[in-house]
């Protein structure tokens, strides 16, 4: 069976719409990746307090509490080639001017910030039309698999994304991965223009925008427990673990008083451990209950984070980081994949919304009340009290959550 499903996943790479996506998100992703490696080092290179490294990061984040279920909407309304672009191309030009900055020896840690920002809106409004892309161009008995996939590529670009990174730091700076982050725009916007349908859902034209339409899609979905256990397991993971990718320059530097380079490996681990996080979904039936993956790994992730916090050894932290990335991965990815399995079809939009407004949005709080904790308990312990706390809430909402039986898929 487990050769089924590889096979499956080799075909499915083999379609011309799925096949160039994938490899078009692949190359963005990695760039997004070199730059996540460079900026939080060049805000504490520039003097920037934990504080502002999580404001950082809030800024980036916070807009989905504000905007993605907007983005829903658009999702489930508008042209999503149109809308991707659209917002891809205004992102592509924060990378652009941090280079002008950077040559021009201008930059200033409130200028990162407010690029951040402005990554944050654009990604807000459009995250929910790319994340339901893939149940558009693919079966829904290949929804898993599509998942399963989009996640192998975007662990991959974690691993090669800081690999690019380290090099570059070393060699030319900060300014050469911020120039990859940008070129890498390229390649994923044509594909969002030339291979992504131009109708993948019906338009509703009779009916005019509502704020309502805000909101229902909302209702409809927290009134089902199930999709519920799903998103709640999601935002602890996010609120209270997703920090430690965050605040791991300031453990590195701090703490263990390593370089950039080291950096770039404990964050390359972390994707080595996704990658092969998202290899193994690749390899478990499709048609498998997927809340007993995502509770186990969500909950190994809190205990992992105590061992970080914990962790005397700096030859260890890429290990941990490792396992924390196999947990995010399976427990994220397992949360996602019944969302968009069970969701309706008139609310997918919507479901992947609250997905992002979970997983973004809770890594964005976390980060802004773990760099306050960060300032009165010092790195480790403000990470030791999160996961002891991520670890029992798991345990609370896996309970209630694997009690509730399976709904009919409309």
């Amino acid at each position: 069976m487990k050769t089924d499903f590889f096979s499956q996943s080799i075909a499915l790479l083999r379609t011309r719409r799925f096949g160039t996506f994938f490899f078009a998100t692949l190359l963005s992703n990695i760039g997004t990746w070199t730059q996540q490696v460079a900026q939080p080092w060049l805000l504490l290179s520039l003097g920037a307090s934990s504080f502002v490294v999580g404001l950082d990061a809030f800024a980036m984040g916070a807009p989905v509490w504000l905007l993605t279920l907007l983005g829903g909407v658009l999702a489930d309304r508008a042209d999503r080639r149109f809308v991707i672009a659209l917002f891809q191309s205004i992102q592509m030009l924060c990378p652009i001017l941090l280079v002008v900055l950077l040559l021009t020896d201008a930059v200033e840690p409130w200028i990162v910030v407010v690029l951040s920002l402005v990554v944050g809106i654009t990604d807000a409004l459009s995250m929910p039309s790319f994340q339901s892309i893939v149940p558009s161009i693919v079966e829904r008995k290949q929804i898993a698999t599509g998942l399963a996939l989009n996640a192998t590529q975007f662990n991959l670009s974690r691993i090669i994304g800081p690999a690019i990174a380290g090099v570059l730091m070393a060699g030319i700076g900060a300014i050469g991965c911020f120039a990859v982050s940008a070129f890498s725009y390229v390649p994923f916007i044509v594909v969002a223009l030339w291979i992504l349908p131009r109708k993948i859902v019906a338009r509703q034209a009779a009916e005019d925008f509502d704020r309502r339409h805000l909101f229902a899609g909302v209702r409809d979905i927290a009134h089902q427990p199930y999709l519920r256990g799903a998103l709640l397991t999601v935002l602890t993971t996010s609120l209270l673990c997703g920090p430690l990718i965050t605040f791991c320059p300031i453990l590195v530097k701090e703490i263990f008083h390593e370089d950039a380079s080291q950096f770039s490996l404990a964050i390359g681990s972390f994707g080595v451990g996704a990658l092969i996080g998202a290899i193994f979904l690749l390899s478990v039936d499709p048609a498998r209950d997927r809340r007993h993956l995502s509770t186990i790994a969500a909950s190994s992730y809190g205990l992992i984070l105590v061992l970080v916090a914990v962790n005397p050894w700096i030859t260890v932290l890429p290990v941990l980081l490792g396992c924390a990335g196999l947990a995010m991965c399976v427990g994220n990815t397992s949360a996602n994949s019944l969302l968009q399995a069970m969701a309706p079809a008139r609310l997918r939009g919507q479901t992947v919304a609250l997905f992002m407004l979970a997983m973004r949005g809770g890594v964005s709080l976390g980060s802004l009340i773990t760099g306050v904790s960060i300032s009165f308990l010092g790195v480790r312990d403000a990470l030791l009290l999160n996961g002891v706390i991520a670890l029992l809430a798991h345990l609370a909402i896996g309970r209630q959550w694997l009690r509730l039986k399976v709904p009919a898929m409309e």
